[in-house]
């Protein structure tokens, strides 16, 4: 490799990747949502809706083998995970609504330990531990406006939509190429489970 592809940058994060199943469940929720809310929300098309575990931001290409390395190391001997997406929920609360999102259920104790473990392993090598906890998700919206949200707070309360359930059976390290018309991903390396 030379100097100048030695020193590119990708935008890069690790996440679960959906089945197309659970992504048709996810375009039912959101369609739902659009109806019944009328608020200013940029919608997350189904296709780009990732489970991520770590958010890298700018990385170096050669960062890409010792995140690979390091997730291949701390994914050994780890089954598939058994996930449902369920419930609507909101960051950072009802109030002031920023994303709307579909929680996960199923081995959530299995996957925020395997989060753990490998957002520490990765700290050893320059990428920084999230300062939040870990609140697996998937991000349907960001709110552009508060206006038309009025009923939000009991279609929360109400909410019991699933989008489905699945076995989560690797990771995949995601390249992101931001463009004006939505982000395009590109899988760098796949991990699967044992």
């Amino acid at each position: 490799m030379n100097e100048v592809n030695n020193k590119a940058k990708v935008r890069a994060f690790l996440a679960v990747d959906p089945p197309e199943a659970v992504r048709q469940g996810i375009a039912a929720v959101q369609n739902r949502l659009k109806k019944q809310l009328g608020a200013s929300v940029r919608w997350v098309r189904p296709e780009g809706i990732h489970l991520t575990l770590k958010f890298f931001g700018d990385i170096a290409l050669t960062d890409v083998e010792t995140i690979s390395a390091t997730v291949r190391e701390q994914i050994r001997g780890q089954g598939p995970l058994m996930l449902h997406v369920k419930k609507i929920g909101v960051f950072p609360n009802e109030r002031r609504p920023r994303v709307i999102w579909l929680g996960i259920g199923g081995d959530v104790s299995l996957l925020v330990a395997l989060q753990k473990k490998i957002d520490k392993a990765l700290e050893n090598f320059g990428f920084p531990r999230e300062n939040r906890s870990f609140s697996p998700h998937l991000t349907l919206g960001r709110v552009k406006s508060p206006q038309g949200l009025n009923g939000l707070g009991k279609l929360i309360e109400e909410s019991d939509d699933s989008a489905g359930e699945f076995s989560a059976a690797e990771l995949i390290l995601f390249k992101s190429d931001l463009r004006p018309d939505g982000a395009v991903y590109t899988k760098l390396e796949v991990f699967p489970f044992s």
